[in-house]
């Protein structure tokens, strides 16, 4: 994967696409280049869809599909998602489900969602809808453990449901919003790779099957 993203930064074109980078337009996974995940365009509840699947055992934060011919700085990253635990997943599968933006010599930052922790009955485990973490050295557990509560947060989810994400990022800041909302969710102001720019990936966790569809990458 690194080889691959890494000729991409070195394209003219590449450098050139980063004020829009667009998904919607075709929905193909030859848009697409994939690190230990399965990909399959797909309609999906009413939409036109790119379907992401593990492929294999897989180590947590290792399963995503780099977008060809992105990258990113500073701005917004909008798309819709659906998440949901895939036959035969662990019981702790959660369909996490998100975004991973400043991809570079396999680091990258994630903002992801728990959609089954959405509406279910715990609240502990409501206040852990939304995740921010860091690869490879910022896991959801290292987070908990040196922050508890800080880089979580609630947001009402339904598995398998289409889902409105936004990201805005600004230096070491980044915020989610999810549903259109105009008020963030989930605030980070100490983004743990500095202020970098990257790649692009739609990223899923383990046990998860996911649905991507409207890409937008803006400055």
């Amino acid at each position: 994967m690194k080889n691959a993203l890494m000729s991409s930064v070195r394209n003219p074109v590449f450098w050139a696409l980063i004020g829009y980078a667009p998904l919607a337009s075709a929905q193909t996974v030859g848009q697409l280049i994939p690190h230990n995940v399965k990909l399959e365009s797909v309609d999906y509840s009413g939409k036109r869809a790119i379907k992401i699947t593990e492929d294999g055992n897989v180590a947590n934060g290792e399963a995503y599909a780099v977008v060809k011919d992105a990258v990113f700085h500073n701005g917004a990253i909008e798309v819709e998602l659906a998440g949901r635990p895939a036959g035969g997943a662990a019981a702790a599968a959660r369909g996490f489900i998100g975004i991973a933006f400043r991809l570079q010599n396999d680091r990258f930052e994630y903002i992801y969602l728990r959609p089954t922790n959405g509406r279910a009955d715990d609240q502990v485990r409501r206040n852990h809808s939304t995740q921010y973490s860091a690869y490879p050295d910022f896991s959801f557990a290292v987070a908990r453990q040196q922050a508890p509560e800080k880089y979580e947060s609630y947001v009402d989810l339904e598995p398998g449901v289409w889902t409105r994400y936004r990201i805005t990022v600004d230096g070491t800041k980044a915020r989610l919003y999810v549903h259109g909302a105009t008020e963030p969710c989930l605030i980070v102001n100490d983004l743990k790779l500095g202020d970098s720019s990257g790649g692009v990936a739609l990223w899923i966790g383990p046990g998860t099957e996911g649905y991507f569809t409207g890409l937008a990458i803006k400055p």
